[in-house]
């Protein structure tokens, strides 16, 4: 599967952060990228139990929508001594009252490692999906092996960024520049394999 420069391709989020970031690994392409809400459309239900088959849910929900080739992720935190959660539920957790906190859920994810007092090694994984309105898909995957830090590290990046840092590194993903992060995070692995494959 190949995506032509000049192309529009729809990047199937309402997450402006994540819309932002695949805008900014995007660019050198020179693809016109459009988002869920340039079609009225929103994130279909996730209903499947790995990251692969959410990423297909929704690239070809985008798909079959807009007519136009979709590319959709699912990522999330895997952390080691919980058993590899929160995983597929990485945006659950953040779930409450008044709509999604991610302080809530990163106070979470500490409160539990502290519970099992075990080894904060824990890693961020990103499965990108692409689909055709014409039934063509491919699926790549990416790793960012870290640990989990406490208290909270930084103001930028989303999610659980500031309690992240990479292999590596002395910072939280928190603490980096997008342009830094992007270069070496679980979405940048998965998305140089998917440039090896789509892009020309």
């Amino acid at each position: 599967m190949k995506i032509a420069r000049g192309s529009q391709l729809l990047v199937a989020t309402g997450n402006k952060g994540k819309l932002a970031e695949f805008q900014a690994l995007l660019a050198p392409f020179e693809v016109e990228i459009l988002g869920l809400k340039d079609f009225g459309l929103s994130e279909p239900e996730e209903t499947e139990r790995s990251f692969a088959g959410n990423a297909l849910v929704k690239a070809r929900a985008g798909a079959k929508g807009s007519g136009l080739v979709t590319l959709a992720d699912d990522s999330g935190l895997e952390v080691a001594a919980l058993g590899g959660a929160p995983g597929i539920y990485t945006a659950d957790w953040a779930e409450g009252s008044g709509g999604r906190d991610f302080t809530r859920a990163m106070r979470k994810t500490w409160g539990m490692l502290e519970v099992v007092g075990g080894a904060t090694s824990a890693a961020f994984c990103c499965t990108l999906a692409i689909v055709e309105p014409h039934g063509a898909e491919m699926v790549v995957a990416g790793r960012c092996e870290g640990r989990i830090v406490w208290p909270m590290r930084g103001s930028t990046g989303h999610g659980y960024d500031p309690i992240f840092q990479p292999v590596g590194h002395d910072r939280t993903f928190g603490e980096m520049a997008d342009e830094e992060k992007n270069l070496i995070s679980h979405r940048a692995d998965a998305f140089r394999k998917l440039v090896a494959e789509c892009f020309t």
